[in-house]
């Protein structure tokens, strides 16, 4: 699939595996964390080794590498962060993500030529912002969440030449100013800031008078209560032609937390409208049901312009529980493709049986669907079920796969 320079696909990748699923299935960049000051600490993450063959494996591919280190960071924290910033930059890594301006400072002494993109954890609402980081030496601004499309074409064109402008496009959204959350510390103890965030917005809330202790009263009218710090996800595949003439370079997709078949569902679906906007916008207007029909074969929330076309207010939020929906189920990966044969080695990722009709998933190359007729062990023996996680099975397909592919089904 065709790439274009004009804009870049900025995908999450919280493993190696998930690094590999982005590149695969068409990002541009891959934004990751290493062991230390990122904000996803429940994210398996990078060590060194394992970012070393991530960059090599993106940059084998002509993909680029970001790591974060936006951390709001304590005195400790200083004492071993220049010696990590040196050892990411002579493994490859082509940007830092900062957000505090003393992690800059540091960044800047330890590895002055490395360039830096400055989080949306920074908050940057105007062109001064943007200008004011450009000036300590930043090559990229994040955008707070908080923009509409005037207010970006404003900033824009203060700071054009000057420094690129990067925003989240789709993904999870938090009650939060642009990330910077305090209810996770707040109610247990775990900082959002410094990585532990608890989800606390997706909780259950119900109202209690101080002098009626025990009694909860619904904010408003529902059974399962009150979700009202509950965002939907965002969601801008619609309006590519809107965020390009905005000025934004980069389309970030929120995700270092979601599965491998989330981010190739999602990075794939935003890669076509993307190629094909370019290639013909007409073509891209035509495909927008089908770009969002592929976002919805992820699991997600209710999806939200956030506030691009303005402040969301009541339309923002989820009210009817923590409102994730799932139409199709991950079923596994292929492994191994015989030509000869028409073989799939598939290791399973959820129950499937023969019979079932499934959908491949595949990376750089038009969906697929059939109907599963013919079904082994690894061995060889025929079966009619594949029950067990991880499993090896082997099914004959119609079309050639490759060995990152996905099969999925719609969920029972």
């Amino acid at each position: 699939m065709k790439r274009t320079d004009k804009v870049e696909l900025l995908a999450p990748a919280g493993d190696l595996e998930r690094l590999k699923y982005a590149v695969e299935y068409g990002a541009d960049a891959v934004f990751i964390g290493g062991s230390v000051f990122g904000l996803r600490a429940k994210a398996k993450n990078f060590d060194m080794e394992q970012m070393a063959q991530g960059v090599k494996y993106a940059h084998d591919r002509g993909v680029k590498v970001f790591v974060t280190a936006n951390v709001f960071a304590r005195n400790d924290d200083f004492e071993i962060m220049g010696e990590y910033f040196k050892q990411v930059q002579e493994i490859g890594v082509d940007a830092l993500i900062i957000a505090d301006p003393g992690v800059f400072t540091v960044a800047k002494q330890a590895v002055p030529n490395m360039e830096i993109h400055i989080s949306t954890q920074a908050n940057i609402t105007s062109y001064q912002s943007a200008l004011f980081w450009a000036n300590q030496g930043a090559q990229r601004i994040v955008l707070a969440r908080e923009l509409d499309f005037e207010q970006i074409k404003q900033l824009h064109e203060k700071v054009e030449n000057k420094v690129e402008i990067e925003a989240f496009v789709h993904g999870s959204m938090c009650i939060s100013y642009s990330g910077r959350c305090l209810l996770s510390s707040f109610l247990n103890h775990k900082d959002a800031n410094r990585g532990e965030c608890t989800n606390v917005c997706r909780y259950n809330f119900a109202l209690m008078e101080e002098r009626r202790q025990g009694e909860y009263f619904p904010i408003y009218e529902e059974e399962n209560g009150s979700f009202i710090l509950n965002s939907k996800d965002l969601c801008m595949i619609e309006y590519i032609p809107e965020i390009v003439n905005s000025g934004i370079y980069s389309f970030k997709i929120e995700g270092r937390m979601k599965t491998p078949y989330y981010v190739a569902t999602v990075v794939k679906a935003y890669r076509e409208a993307i190629d094909d906007y370019f290639a013909d916008p007409e073509l891209y207007e035509s495909k927008k049901s089908y770009y969002m029909g592929e976002l919805l074969k992820s699991s997600n929330r209710d999806f939200t312009t956030g506030f691009f076309l303005g402040n969301p207010k009541t339309s923002g939020q989820v009210y009817g529980g923590e409102g994730y929906s799932r139409t199709y189920d991950f079923l596994g990966v292929v492994r191994h493709y015989d030509e000869t044969t028409g073989i799939a080695t598939i290791e399973q990722r959820n129950k499937f049986l023969l019979g079932d009709t499934i959908e491949f998933l595949r990376a750089g190359k038009p969906n697929f669907t059939q109907k599963i007729d013919y079904m082994t062990d690894e061995e060889g023996n025929p079966i009619e079920a594949a029950p067990h996680a991880q499993q090896i099975v082997k099914i004959k397909v119609e079309q050639p796969v490759g060995t990152i592919d996905i099969m999925r089904g719609l969920t029972a």
